[in-house]
């Protein structure tokens, strides 16, 4: 499924996406103030990428992506790209085995395993906190 934002000309504002994830809003704050509370100095920024997959909003360091966060209807999806230390690290901890499962099964490619997770209530958001420490700290 494609982000809710198609328009190429039309950069999603926050009123816009508040609009689009409903109840799921106040998660998608929640995750980036966490990773600006671990990661101060990452940049945010709103990326079309394509008429097929519409608007995406990325947080990255000074070394790469951290997290892509991508608006749904009602929802929104985050997604990660994780280098094998990470992996690694991950898969040896305590962490919802939905998580573990879709790591597991993602192909590897030479920048590493990407994953999406689809954050439709709050039972995910803290393991994504994981997740977005695990991929800042390797």
């Amino acid at each position: 499924m494609k982000s809710i934002f198609t328009d190429k000309t039309k950069t999603p504002g926050d009123a816009d996406l508040k609009i689009a994830l409903g109840s799921t809003y106040v998660l998608w704050n929640k995750l980036r103030e966490y990773v600006k509370k671990v990661a101060p100095d990452s940049t945010d920024e709103w990326k079309f990428s394509s008429e097929k997959f519409g608007w995406s909003f990325r947080i990255s360091d000074e070394k790469r992506v951290i997290i892509y966060l991508l608006p749904r209807d009602k929802y929104f999806k985050v997604a990660f790209v994780f280098g094998q230390k990470a992996t690694d690290s991950i898969l040896k901890s305590k962490i919802s085995s939905e998580i573990m499962n879709e790591l597991k099964s993602a192909k590897v490619y030479s920048e590493g395993r990407g994953i999406r997770i689809s954050v439709t209530d709050k039972t995910l958001v803290n393991d994504v906190q994981k997740l977005i420490s695990f991929k800042i700290e390797k």
